[in-house]
């Protein structure tokens, strides 16, 4: 089960809004068959690791970090594959939260006279598609707050001054989770700013579907992310865009439900994103955005990178969230502290009070 969830990982990042998946087939202690599911629309997994045992798969054993699923989508469902193929056991991780799916595969591999065993490393399973998990039990994307500060909290000067408060590797780091996840959003006062063109440059993968939180329609169409907008999609999340300013910029423009506060609602982005099967989204805005998505408890997961680099007064990661006691802080869970040269890098997931 651990190579199948290390072939897995392998699609990460080009599988949504699939989920990842590796299957390996096991016959008298040998490894006969293995793959993983590439990317959305391909073969999925147990496919090809049945191809790639053929007939030895007869009376064999495999092991699938996912439910097999059992409905017809781009593909033919797996559980026909499996039937046909005379397997007699498969061991999966965990249930498909696809309410398509969801124990059916099981059931029906079952009733076809297979063993079955369900759990085992289900918790590493978990952690490996929580975008999907999340997706399919909420239709809401996966929400993955990122910001970079010094020893002392800040991201950025009195004057506005940010680059670079990372270390390089750091830096790639970020371009590397711009990779793996669908969109990347940022505030409009960071694109009038800083004017960034939020794709992958400093490892290789796949550019993100960009998102500007621009409530007033401010954004300038000079800027490198309108210019990329033809080959590259880019939405507008906005209440009151001027159509016509707006029409020949190549953005696709999203007036949303607007909030107590006259700004975008939250929830109604994430709820149009995902309507658009966007599974995950790295915010990477400044003070405002990090602050609002806190405020409205919507994040799933934080990165923050530490640099030991003191500024004093500065602008501070999050503001005010109406907390007066230590005790009613937002706490992380399942913390992971990873050291990347001189910075170091802490990520874990908020746990919400109501």
């Amino acid at each position: 089960m651990q190579l199948a969830l290390k072939l897995a990982q392998k699609g990460l990042g080009k599988t949504s809004p699939n989920p990842m998946v590796g299957t390996v087939i096991v016959k008298n202690g040998k490894i006969i068959g293995s793959g993983y599911h590439r990317m959305a629309g391909d073969r999925h997994a147990e496919v090809i690791a049945l191809q790639y045992a053929g007939k030895n798969s007869k009376s064999a054993t495999l092991y699938v970090n996912l439910e097999p699923c059992c409905h017809f989508g781009q593909t033919p469902p797996c559980t026909e594959e499996i039937i046909n193929s005379g397997i007699k056991k498969v061991v999966c991780a965990m249930i498909d939260p696809n309410p398509k799916v969801k124990g059916k595969g099981i059931e029906i591999l079952k009733k076809n006279k297979i063993k079955i065993e369900v759990g085992l490393l289900e918790e590493e399973a978990k952690k490996l598609n929580e975008a999907y998990i999340k997706y399919m039990t909420t239709g809401l994307p996966f929400v993955i707050l990122k910001w970079a500060s010094t020893l002392d909290g800040k991201i950025a000067t009195v004057d506005g001054d940010s680059k670079w408060i990372s270390n390089d590797q750091s830096r790639k780091f970020a371009h590397k989770l711009r990779s793996q996840v669908d969109a990347v959003l940022v505030g409009v006062d960071t694109m009038i700013k800083d004017d960034p063109e939020l794709n992958t440059r400093l490892v290789k993968g796949k550019n993100p579907v960009k998102i500007i939180l621009d409530t007033k329609g401010r954004m300038s169409l000079n800027s490198k992310i309108v210019s990329n907008a033809k080959s590259e999609r880019t939405i507008l999340a906005t209440v009151c865009a001027d159509k016509e300013r707006f029409e020949n910029s190549n953005l696709e423009v999203w007036k949303l439900k607007e909030n107590q506060k006259g700004q975008v609602d939250l929830l109604s982005l994430l709820k149009k994103t995902g309507e658009n099967k966007i599974t995950s989204i790295l915010i990477e805005g400044g003070q405002k955005v990090l602050t609002s998505f806190m405020q409205e408890k919507l994040v799933d997961k934080v990165y923050c990178f530490i640099a030991p680099k003191i500024i004093g007064k500065g602008l501070d990661a999050v503001a005010e969230l109406g907390i007066r006691k230590i005790s009613d802080s937002v706490q992380l869970k399942n913390v992971e502290i990873k050291k990347i040269e001189d910075n170091v890098l802490i990520s874990g997931y908020p746990v919400w009070r109501n």
